[in-house]
């Protein structure tokens, strides 16, 4: 699977962990799922992980850039997480990082972690 999701009801939190290489052939597949998840769910927070992703080229730069836009329209935020080396450079290089932060996924999903309850999580 080239992307994992998951959907915190509570929080309106869509969080997509990509699980590959991020460039003109992957894209596409990548903006149209999350695009799907973005209509569907209409999070107030989506935070993108790429905890896994060891390439990614300008493609990935337009679509982040293409959801902040979608979720600036519906009220709601974009941030990235988990950036490796290599694409923290590419994020920096272009400016997203100035418009878009980067956060700690770990300290972000802690509340979620402590509860016996997972009814309000919905993997996608």
């Amino acid at each position: 699977m080239k992307m994992e999701g998951r959907y915190y009801e509570e929080d309106k939190l869509l969080i997509f962990k990509i699980n590959e290489e991020i460039d003109e052939c992957s894209v596409k597949e990548i903006r149209r799922r999350a695009d799907y998840e973005i209509e569907r769910f209409m999070p107030r927070e989506v935070i993108f992980d790429f905890d896994s992703v060891t390439f990614m080229d300008s493609a990935g730069i337009g679509m982040v850039i293409g959801r902040y836009k979608q979720l600036n329209i519906i009220g709601g935020r974009t941030e990235v997480a988990n950036l490796t080396d290599g694409v923290r450079k590419i994020f920096a290089m272009s400016g997203v990082l100035k418009i878009i932060p980067e956060i700690d996924l770990e300290k972000r999903l802690e509340k979620f972690n402590q509860t016996d309850d997972k009814k309000e999580v919905v993997n996608l």
